[in-house]
């Protein structure tokens, strides 16, 4: 079990390492959001599922921890983009050469 339990760990991190990526190499605020909130979100469960799984006698705190990252995370993803959108952030564009048209 506790072999399962590390493996949960280590794909957590990997998870958020990947969404702090995300956040510092995207073009714009809505890519950035989307990539903090997915790859951060999935991170965090899988870092509490290995705890859970090292220690049996916080399964009851680390779900109810689980659902508030769900249901926040949830919340904020939808109304951070729309805020900046009725506030006139417009998504990023790549330039015309680099879509394809010439």
């Amino acid at each position: 079990m506790r072999w399962l339990a590390d493996l949960f760990l280590l794909v957590g991190a990997g998870f958020i390492f990947l969404g702090a990526l995300g956040l510092y190499r995207m073009p714009d605020v809505y890519n950035r959001i989307q990539a903090g909130t997915k790859a951060v979100t999935l991170g965090s469960l899988c870092l509490l599922l290995g705890l859970a799984l090292l220690v049996p006698g916080w399964w009851a705190k680390l779900l109810l921890i689980a659902l508030f990252v769900l249901l926040t995370t949830a919340i904020g993803f939808l109304a951070l983009p729309r805020a900046l959108w009725r506030s006139g952030v417009r998504p990023w564009q790549a330039p015309e050469q680099e879509r394809g048209h010439e």
